[in-house]
């Protein structure tokens, strides 16, 4: 047993994941029929208008795949982590898998980032009811400033999950604190070839792979 698949973990995401499949079908009959390529064309413009987006769709989870919320337990496990950072936190779903992984691992800190205020609410509550609260600090506001600042001098972990454009640039914001192990994790990483350019660069720093359709998995070496 371990807190992620015991009570009250297990069973809130298994709720939260099935809420979530009922949000994006509802976001998939907002925005109409969409071919892969145009959902990423969409994610990828630099110029969207990403504030007035995010808040068409406040109550949208735009939550992780199980599989990468797994994904996220683990590779914070392996490497021990005890300072994680997550950029676009929505509802918790992911937070609550990463603040697991510190529960597990003895405790630490996930500071997190979420600019629309009643998504900021809902991930505090998930989390409260969790019982993980105590370990995760969101941050209200553009990532580009909160993430600016007051970060651990060492970070373990990193998800990407916001807006794909800034991508290459939080990652400017957080590399100096990365140490050797560290993992970085990019959901819709199609949607950031810039980011991608970046990380798989020979003489980089860093070894990164493809995960799954759209995830991109990067460790610092």
């Amino acid at each position: 047993m371990n807190t992620l698949n015991s009570p009250p973990v297990a069973p809130l995401l298994a709720q939260l994941f099935a809420d979530a499949a009922q949000t994006t079908k509802k976001m998939g009959e907002m925005l109409g029929p969409m071919s892969r390529e145009e959902r990423v064309r969409r994610m990828s413009d630099p110029n969207a208008d990403y504030r007035r987006f995010f808040s068409m769709v406040k109550d949208v989870h735009m939550a992780v795949s199980p599989a990468t919320g797994a994904l996220l337990y683990m590779l914070a496990r392996a490497n021990g982590a005890r300072a994680i950072v997550e950029f676009g936190t929505s509802f918790g779903i992911s937070a609550v898998h990463l603040a697991a992984a510190l529960r597990d691992n003895g405790g630490g800190t996930l500071i997190g980032t979420e600019f629309e205020p009643s998504k900021l609410a809902r991930a505090r509550d998930n989390l409260t009811r969790a019982g993980l609260a105590d370990l995760v600090d969101i941050r209200e506001g553009d990532a580009l400033e909160t993430l600016a600042r007051d970060l651990p001098a060492t970070i373990d972990g990193v998800l990407l999950d916001g807006h794909k454009p800034l991508y290459a640039r939080i990652l400017g914001l957080v590399a100096p604190r990365l140490r050797p192990g560290s993992f970085i994790v990019a959901d819709n990483a199609d949607a950031c070839p810039d980011y991608l350019a970046q990380v798989r660069a020979p003489g980089s720093g860093y070894l990164s792979v493809p995960f799954a359709d759209d995830v991109e998995l990067t460790m610092k070496v």
